[in-house]
């Protein structure tokens, strides 16, 4: 048997992990690049520890931030267990980039050659249960009358191919941008921090895959959230962040409910 075939082995458990599945805020709050680690089966994928710490292979600092935005609203969590370089989850799986060849500086020597008998196996054992546990939980709670939207937390990298970047926090939006213009609206009332929209990424660069599926094929208000990673590298960074973005959040609640847009079917207004 090819190490691949077996992609996960029982013992290092499910792909995805829940926390207040039972939350009664009004978010599914998902982090789709939250941890670093490996399956076994795959090694090191012939890379070097420095670039298995890095943000190539997660987004630092995001799924601690995740979770207390989950704390802070009583709203369900969930997360991807495993690296972004076996399966990239906010990627489809006809994406290249869903098993990148290459992630800015690093050649992904695992990813070179995979074919579709290893396309497939990775997104049954890492896509598929991810976003199975992301659409049922959003169709359990939506079935029992629970106000819900969607937000996705994400973290980048200061310096990308060499060059400094000046944003420090990110709200993309793809098609629906209800949501992201009410909390950008909140942050345009400060100025704690350089926060844009879709940036450093934007639905042109492909990151809007989850919003896509979850919010905007449902209806429901949704958005993504970029920090960049220095700001959240540690408990202290990452507490302040939180906070912040609470804030913004509240006030986007706020402006949904004053507007009564939390439930309107974005696709009506496209038709």
């Amino acid at each position: 048997m090819r190490k691949w075939e077996c992609v996960l082995s029982p013992d290092e458990g499910e792909p995805v992990g829940i926390e207040l599945a039972g939350g009664r805020g009004p978010f599914v709050i998902v982090c789709e690049h939250a941890s670093a680690t490996l399956p076994r089966s795959m090694g090191d994928m012939g890379l070097s520890e420095e670039a298995l710490r890095s943000h190539i292979a997660w987004d630092p600092g995001a799924l601690a931030v995740a979770r207390l935005l989950s704390q802070q609203f009583d709203s369900p969590l969930v997360f991807q267990k495993f690296s972004r370089l076996v399966y990239d989850c906010n990627r489809p799986p006809e994406s290249s980039a869903a098993m990148p060849m290459k992630s800015e500086i690093y050649t992904v020597p695992a990813n070179e050659n995979v074919d579709g008998a290893e396309r497939l196996a990775r997104t049954r054992a890492l896509y598929r249960p991810f976003h199975s546990a992301v659409s049922t939980l959003i169709d359990e709670r939506t079935g029992a009358g629970l106000a819900t939207s969607l937000i996705t937390v994400h973290s980048f990298t200061p310096v990308y191919f060499g060059k400094p970047r000046a944003v420090e926090v990110g709200i993309l939006h793809d098609a629906d941008a209800r949501f992201a213009d009410d909390i950008l609206s909140a942050a345009a009332s400060g100025n704690r921090h350089d926060v844009r929209r879709n940036e450093p990424y934007g639905p042109a660069d492909g990151v809007t895959h989850s919003l896509i599926l979850h919010g905007i094929s449902r209806g429901i208000p949704n958005v993504m959230i970029e920090v960049r990673n220095d700001l959240i590298a540690d408990q202290t960074g990452q507490g302040v962040m939180a906070g912040y973005l609470s804030e913004l959040i509240a006030a986007a609640i706020g402006q949904q409910d004053k507007n009564n847009k939390t439930f309107v079917n974005v696709r009506s207004h496209q038709n």
